[in-house]
């Protein structure tokens, strides 16, 4: 059996990845281990997947993750992308593996496509397209980028000779995920950005954006997004010919485009469909209001725009597009609303 450990899995990207897995028909030949903070989360995954073994603890465990590392075959990294001591007591459980067996085991981390933003602050689009078939641009990221700190430190290791490594970058990812992690409360159901747009707006009732909303950020429908993990996981398993690792292993896992001025329209669409505002054009956020709802940065105004040609010649094709994204921005204001009003009671 493949020893597989996954971490997220109680997340919004890693429980849509372990439902995808399991959709698998190969699924029961994996031994899937997977890092899960809550007990009470652990007990009701190990009931609901027979070859699933939850490991209590945080991946941000340096001993914890090196020890669990060691003893698979992949990992597949799907919680903080910033986490520096996370990936570094990865790398080290996987050079012991390494060393133990003699075979190169698998790093699948999750990055974003945030590594590329710049400051544009939503006053301009920018013409900087990056290709993740193209490593020599990648390699002219500046290390000072987010997230960047870890992917250096990953496809150094994989230069080192011990481990093979594939970075995916998910852009702005929507939709709800569906399937029993989420229905049982086990894992997050919903997106970061957009939400986060859905719940200032509605507090300050009018839709908001930063700057003039012009920067454009790639899009990407989160169970469209769990396809390229696995279509990874078989390239990388079946030794797929022409398949890049290391410094010429980053899939973008993009699709289609749409600028932040839509996303804030959308939202005051929605807003003035639920009697939650007058509508019209959404407004620029103060400073103030960046300070209140997004700890004083503009990085939402950032532009991010990339070609995923790399993932889609593993056959990665995804079909969902910017229209159905600014569609499902109904939905995903009634699930913030929900969300809100349970958390209010809570507090009561």
């Amino acid at each position: 059996m493949t020893k597989i450990l996954m971490t997220g899995v109680t997340g919004y990207i890693g429980g849509t990845v372990l439902t995808r897995f399991a959709q698998r028909p190969d699924f029961e030949n994996f031994d899937i281990r997977c890092i899960v903070r809550s007990p009470e989360k652990a007990e009701k995954i190990k009931s609901h997947f027979k070859n699933v073994v939850p490991i209590v603890g945080s991946h941000s465990d340096f001993s914890l993750m090196t020890e669990a590392s060691s003893e698979v075959d992949v990992v597949i990294a799907m919680a903080d992308c910033d986490d520096v001591d996370a990936a570094t007591g990865t790398l080290q459980g996987l050079k012991k593996r390494f060393e133990k067996t003699g075979s190169k085991p698998i790093f699948i981390n999750t990055s974003g496509t945030g590594v590329l933003s710049d400051t544009a602050a939503g006053m301009y689009a920018t013409d900087t397209i990056w290709d993740d078939a193209n490593p020599e641009q990648m390699a002219t990221l500046k290390p000072t980028q987010p997230h960047r700190p870890v992917d250096l430190k990953i496809v150094s290791a994989d230069a080192e000779g011990y481990v093979n490594t594939y970075i995916i970058l998910p852009p702005t990812i929507w939709g709800i995920s569906r399937g029993h992690l989420f229905d049982s409360g086990i894992s997050n159901k919903k997106s970061v950005q957009i939400p986060a747009l859905i719940r200032a707006s509605l507090d300050r009732g009018q839709a908001g954006m930063v700057g003039l909303g012009k920067n454009i950020w790639h899009n990407v429908e989160v169970h469209e997004l769990s396809d390229l993990y696995s279509i990874l996981f078989d390239a990388v398993l079946s030794s797929s010919p022409n398949l890049g690792h290391g410094r010429e292993g980053y899939f973008f896992g993009a699709n289609e485009e749409h600028t932040l001025y839509q996303v804030g329209k959308s939202i005051s669409d929605v807003m003035f469909k639920m009697n939650k505002s007058k509508g019209g054009e959404p407004s620029t956020f103060t400073k103030e209001e960046l300070d209140k709802y997004f700890n004083g940065s503009s990085y939402l105004g950032s532009n991010s725009r990339c070609r995923s040609n790399r993932s889609k010649a593993l056959g990665w094709a995804p079909k969902k597009t910017t229209e159905d994204m600014l569609e499902s921005i109904y939905p995903e204001t009634e699930l913030v609303i929900e969300i809100g009003a349970l958390t209010a009671s809570e507090k009561l």
